[in-house]
């Protein structure tokens, strides 16, 4: 087991790392910088636990292992083999590895799979000093690699899935946002507890439910279990403490309130639906209606993500859309929208704009606050 300080590494969307920045300095992050759609830090085993279940915009937490230059087989193996897996691996557990290339010398994916893991049980072999076949049997460490003009990063996953995967939103609607950039978005709009928040196009209920989630201070991953939970190298008084660090932290006793609307009945009953799962159906109430009939509700913010052309529906009928939002919403507003002419439709200009991305489409956050 180590006693060092552990590098941590968590990709989020483009845009929201200061965002998230913040969040790993209040679960006690140390030594943090920042890249452009990532944050790392330095911590134990605690601040894995910690991270995992309170981050709300990081996509998942690794392990950054090492980071070395690679331009032949012989230097990627050998800065794998320099890596002290035997850390977190044990002799039986399962450490399969995948990866991406860019800009490099080394493109095969497949081949540097394939060096890479025979580097990996090399070092392992020689820790556990056997020379017989690694059954990897136990339980599973998922190592990761990117290589990037020649320098290679190699990370170990402890979330497992997407940290996007809270267990609340088991169905989605056609086209749902993320819940990391939901919440993203959320800190950006500085929602604070006693507000109110409105989403017209309310769909599977994101915003909804993870402004109420925020308002109630549930922490991110409370509800579901992560990949290194299984790993021996981590005393389970790490999760113990987090998790009852997390419950501890909740409080019902607030003023919030949601309101949503769709146009869709299939849409409002998810809404409710999975509120219920995420325990805020309470705090959330929901109708049937079109944007048309949209009346605006008094200390609100509206937050949406309204269709978009490269999406759900022609190009034409999305920019009908925003014609009709320019007329019934009022500040202050926050939209997502991955129409670079949303604003002349709109018929306003925002009087901030943020670039972020939802999914793999580039999208503004105009904000809509004078």
């Amino acid at each position: 087991m180590t006693t060092e300080k552990i590098k941590f590494s968590a990709p989020c969307h483009f845009g929201l790392e200061k965002v998230l920045r913040f969040e790993v300095t209040r679960i006690g992050g140390e030594n943090i910088t920042v890249q452009d759609g990532r944050v790392s830090w330095e911590g134990g085993f605690d601040t894995l636990a910690k991270a995992n279940i309170n981050l709300s915009v990081a996509e998942r937490v690794q392990i950054l292992l090492a980071e070395y230059h690679a331009e032949s087989f012989e230097e990627l193996f050998d800065g794998m083999a320099r890596v002290p897996l035997e850390q977190f691996i044990g002799k039986e557990d399962a450490f399969p590895i995948k990866g991406h290339s860019l800009n490099s010398k080394l493109t095969s994916i497949p081949a540097c799979q394939k060096i890479l893991k025979k580097a990996a049980v090399k070092r392992l072999q020689k820790a556990y000093h056997t020379s017989e076949f690694l059954p990897e049997t136990g339980s599973l460490h998922q190592l990761q690699f990117t290589i990037l003009k020649n320098q290679v990063s190699i990370y170990l996953d402890t979330s497992g899935a997407g940290l996007h995967k809270r267990g609340y939103r088991r169905n989605a609607n056609l086209a749902p946002i993320r819940e990391t950039l939901a919440a993203g978005i959320l800190d950006l709009a500085r929602l604070r507890s006693n507000m109110a928040v409105c989403d017209p196009f309310c769909g599977s209920g994101t915003f909804l439910i993870e402004a109420a989630r925020r308002a109630c201070h549930i922490a991110a991953g409370l509800d579901r279990r992560f990949i290194s939970e299984q790993w021996d190298c981590i005393p389970e008084s790490a999760w113990q403490n987090a998790r009852t660090e997390a419950l501890d932290n909740i409080t019902h006793d607030v003023d919030f309130i949601g309101y949503g609307f769709d146009i869709d009945a299939d849409a409002v009953a998810l809404t409710m639906a999975n509120a219920k799962k995420a325990g805020v159906e309470k705090y959330i109430q929901v109708q049937q209606r079109d944007i048309a009939d949209f009346k605006a509700i008094p200390e609100a913010v509206t937050i949406c993500n309204p269709p978009y052309g490269e999406r759900m529906l022609e190009l034409n009928d999305a920019r009908r859309i925003y014609r009709t939002m320019g007329r019934v919403l009022e500040t202050p507003a926050y939209i997502i929208c991955g129409d670079a002419e949303f604003e002349d439709y709109f018929g306003r200009k925002a009087d901030k704009r943020r670039k972020l991305y939802n999914g793999m489409i580039q999208c503004q956050l105009y904000c809509y606050f004078k």
